[in-house]
């Protein structure tokens, strides 16, 4: 499905009906990410209308010279919400860069949001100045990794914690394909320019008193674990938790961990 902001055409898909979720995924990567992580949480809910949008540049999302920087990614996000689902609140899920622009939103416009997901969100922009554990592989399967190309199994290699024959399946089939898909050049600009907002998203004036979940890896080497307890007491209702053997691609790597922590925030908002 397409949704044309100005002069730019955002693609999305819709899972379901009922609740709506947006659903944010993050950089250089497109929706199948977050279709791969949460769809199967759903498979014995209904009532929740998933919402999956490819960020500008990425996925079947187009690009744009006027999209310079985060606050304007941001702001196609909540055109595109308003669009969508206009004068309807809505729960908030988002990965890495997409659980940054998640706050952003919160920030904008959060009393129309009735809960938030945040999964292995990013917490400082600057890559320097995160505090991050150096990349480890606990689990290697060099049956695995014999397979593949030398290009693949260095980018598995890259990003794994844990690795399995299934977890590579998943990352084959739910984030290589949007990452080949990706405009770089417009994506590096953004991080060239100003990746950062232009605001303290985490300086709030009044906390997000609605459920939350914060979940992250241990072992992410990407936007670590130790930045976001920082925003822990803006999130009274807010789960966090830490998973042992996960880097950035906890989803996949802590599965049924996920799924059980997914759920039973679900359960805290049917709860409101």
């Amino acid at each position: 499905m397409q949704c044309k902001i100005k002069d730019i055409s955002i693609n999305y898909e819709i899972k379901g009906a009922g609740k709506p979720i947006i659903i944010i995924h993050g950089y250089s990567v497109d929706h199948r990410l977050m279709t791969g992580c949460m769809e199967p949480v759903f498979n014995s809910k209904d009532k929740y209308k998933r919402i999956y949008i490819d960020l500008p540049g990425m996925g079947k999302s187009d690009s744009a010279e006027w999209i310079t920087n985060s606050d304007i990614m941001l702001d196609v996000v909540i055109e595109f919400i308003e669009k969508i689902i206009p004068n309807e609140n809505f729960l908030l899920v988002g990965e890495s860069y997409g659980g940054y622009l998640s706050r952003g939103v919160i920030y904008k416009m959060g009393d129309r949001v009735d809960g938030v997901l945040l999964i292995c969100p990013v917490i400082i922009a600057d890559h320097k100045k995160r505090k991050v554990p150096e990349h480890v592989v606990l689990l290697k399967d060099n049956k695995v990794l014999d397979k593949l190309t030398p290009e693949n199994a260095k980018g598995f290699n890259s990003m794994s914690v844990v690795q399995s024959e299934e977890i590579y399946d998943r990352y084959k089939n739910e984030i290589i394909p949007g990452v080949k898909m990706a405009d770089n050049k417009f994506l590096n600009k953004i991080q060239e320019n100003s990746y950062e907002f232009s605001f303290d998203v985490d300086k709030v004036n009044k906390t997000f008193d609605k459920p939350a979940l914060i979940i992250l890896g241990k072992q992410d080497s990407c936007v670590g674990y130790k930045d976001a307890w920082g925003i822990l007491e803006n999130y009274p209702r807010g789960t966090f938790a830490v998973l042992d053997r996960a880097g950035h691609n906890l989803q996949i790597e802590q599965e049924k961990v996920f799924n059980s922590l997914t759920n039973e925030w679900l359960k805290r908002v049917v709860e409101l």
